[in-house]
């Protein structure tokens, strides 16, 4: 893997080379800086300071599940610039960034950074460690912390999780809109689930851990063991990119989404959907990532979602078959981004 140059810096000094060098070697960058674009409106906090009206720039980054891809996005004079790169050792990529005056002077100064990230991270803003990756089993990353990098630039950061993010970027602007309560869960390398109420993201102690509760099983329908690290067989273990993998060789739209393959996938997913019913009440499910792509799995999900709940919780946000209910992003892999600007606006005090 390559290691990002600016992997956490927002609005540094060359954002603008390494987006003109991942424009000319990746298209999908191209429509990521497009899309962005559209949104550089949201990317500034507008604010009085020494009595004068300042606009300055809000900064975001999504560390998303993959553990490596980091998205930095800032608003100089010509819009939002945005670029993904990957980063192989997390301490090597945190310690990868141009100094904080360098990017002031070629953009301007930055009012507050919102980081939406994979974890286990620590997201309680009272804690010591606020901002600390902590028992991640992600090379490299353990014991790294935002905050010693972006501490330089002297300004307000609010660090949450990947999906706590993308799912305060639905809500904002994507399928969540007009939701109350939204649960946001995505299912790829791993699987994890944010909750919103009211555009604010939920917590505990910590953050949800809803990829690591274990389903009930058939081990004659599948004597697959789950490749969790920590519990084998929980929900991460057993439905996500990397267990599918290794239980098949393939995903599952390499496979060609089987039926039987979609449905016990799908069983385990509907187990997850079910709980977040029974336990949050939301007025909507999202469920994305790579996994969901597979054709007809959200269908299935839906279905044995309605059958798991069997009838017991009744509402009209219910809907029969639960197509309104339990969707797709809106957002697409931009949820998370949108989201991370909205925690960036939120530190700015906006």
């Amino acid at each position: 893997m390559t290691t990002a140059r600016a992997c956490l810096g927002c609005a540094l000094a060359h954002a603008v080379d390494l987006v003109h060098e991942v424009l000319r070697q990746d298209r999908a960058a191209r429509v990521e800086v497009e899309v962005l674009d559209d949104a550089r409106a949201g990317a500034r906090h507008t604010h009085v300071a020494d009595g004068m009206v300042r606009d300055d720039l809000l900064a975001a980054i999504e560390a998303n599940q993959l553990g490596a891809t980091l998205a930095d996005h800032c608003q100089p004079a010509r819009g939002i610039v945005g670029a993904g790169r990957k980063a192989g050792d997390g301490r090597n990529g945190l310690d990868d960034v141009v100094q904080a005056e360098d990017a002031a002077a070629a953009h301007g100064p930055i009012a507050s950074f919102g980081v939406a990230s994979f974890g286990p991270i620590d997201i309680d803003p009272a804690s010591p460690a606020y901002g600390t990756f902590t028992s991640t089993p992600k090379p490299g990353w353990a014991g790294a912390r935002f905050h010693d990098v972006l501490g330089q630039f002297g300004v307000p950061i609010a660090v949450d999780t990947d999906v706590n993010g993308a799912a305060l970027g639905e809500w904002l602007k994507g399928a969540g809109q007009g939701c109350t309560t939204l649960a946001y869960t995505t299912v790829g390398t791993g699987i994890g689930t944010g909750v919103v109420r009211m555009g604010k993201p939920l917590m505990g102690f910590s953050h949800y851990e809803s990829g690591h509760i274990r389903p009930p099983r058939d081990h004659a329908a599948d004597p697959f063991e789950g490749s969790c690290p920590y519990h084998g067989d929980c929900l991460e273990g057993l439905a996500a990119g990397p267990a599918i993998i290794a239980r098949w060789g393939q995903s599952l739209s390499e496979l060609g989404s089987p039926s039987d393959k979609i449905e016990l996938i799908a069983d385990y997913i509907a187990h997850l959907a079910a709980n977040l019913v029974l336990l949050h009440m939301p007025d909507r499910l999202i469920f994305g990532g790579g996994v969901m792509k597979a054709p007809g799995l959200l269908q299935a999900v839906r279905r044995l979602t309605e059958v798991k709940l069997g009838g017991y919780v009744r509402a009209p946000q219910l809907d029969p078959g639960l197509e309104q209910f339990i969707v797709a992003p809106a957002l697409g892999d931009h949820a998370g981004i949108t989201g991370a600007i909205e925690l960036g606006r939120m530190a700015a005090g906006q």
